[in-house]
């Protein structure tokens, strides 16, 4: 049976919905979020690579897959290439009047993706959140959130192996009397707190709501602020990484069925 994967299924809800912007939304994230393998010109050199070109109509396209067996089956033989996540690709094309040909004849998600597509998803990557101080005076629960913009985070928080132990997601209102929707990271890796700032960021603007907005911050466990989202916040569990392989070392001799060699 042929996998379906991630980009398989979003790409197909977005063509059984062609008018619907969540969709396609949703596809264009998944599709960042993911890993491709982009054919190369000839094998990389530490990390510089050269992707082979191709002439599609009025435009020039790099071949990229999502598993490395489709572009294994495109290509037909050895042939080199390199693993980079979609908002690399992106990036690395922006700007060059480059598109994306993405699974092509190895999959229900193939599609030329324009330069104009690759511009635009770069351009959309590049808007960082913006880092302010404001103090909390009351967490009470979240209410209010569209339904698309819980899932979403939950999807994106699934790829943040490692980050952060959990967060929680809670309504707040400041000193100055305004009042938002939080999501507080714990047990946070130091050095990630950028990262997971802008997957909370790309999560708001890829479900689609117009003048969103989703603070984000990092608690310790001891903070006051801590104890009152346990009570009241909604909990989302960041994935653990896994552990290595643990490898069983037997002594010399201990298995009667494979004595030790002497010398």
């Amino acid at each position: 049976m042929t996998e379906i994967t991630p980009l398989d299924a979003a790409h197909a809800a977005m063509e059984a919905a062609p008018q619907d912007d969540a969709a396609r939304l949703r596809f264009y994230e998944r599709l960042a979020d993911g890993e491709l393998f982009v054919l190369l010109a000839k094998e990389a050199e530490g990390d510089n690579i050269e992707p082979e070109l191709f002439e599609l109509g009025d435009a020039s396209f790099v071949l990229v897959f999502d598993r490395e067996e489709r572009l294994s089956q495109f290509v037909g033989r050895e042939a080199p290439y390199a693993a980079l996540s979609g908002r690399i690709a992106a990036n690395m094309l922006a700007g060059q009047g480059i598109g994306l040909a993405l699974n092509l004849e190895v999959a229900p998600s193939q599609m030329l993706l324009p330069p104009e597509a690759v511009d635009w998803l770069s351009e959309t990557l590049g808007h960082g959140p913006q880092e302010t101080e404001a103090h909390i005076e009351e967490v009470s629960p979240p209410g209010g959130l569209p339904e698309v913009l819980v899932t979403a985070l939950d999807t994106k928080l699934a790829t943040a192996t490692g980050l952060a132990r959990c967060a929680w997601l809670a309504g707040v209102a400041y000193s100055d009397g305004t009042r938002s929707h939080l999501l507080a990271f714990a047990g946070t890796v130091p050095g990630a707190e950028e990262a997971l700032a802008r997957a909370v960021n790309e999560a708001l603007v890829f479900s689609g709501i117009e003048a969103g907005a989703l603070d984000v911050a990092f608690v310790r466990d001891s903070d006051p602020l801590a104890a009152s989202l346990t009570r009241v916040g909604l909990r989302f569990d960041l994935p653990e990484p896994e552990a290595p392989a643990k490898v069983e070392r037997i002594a010399p001799g201990s298995d009667p069925k494979s004595p030790p060699i002497l010398r």
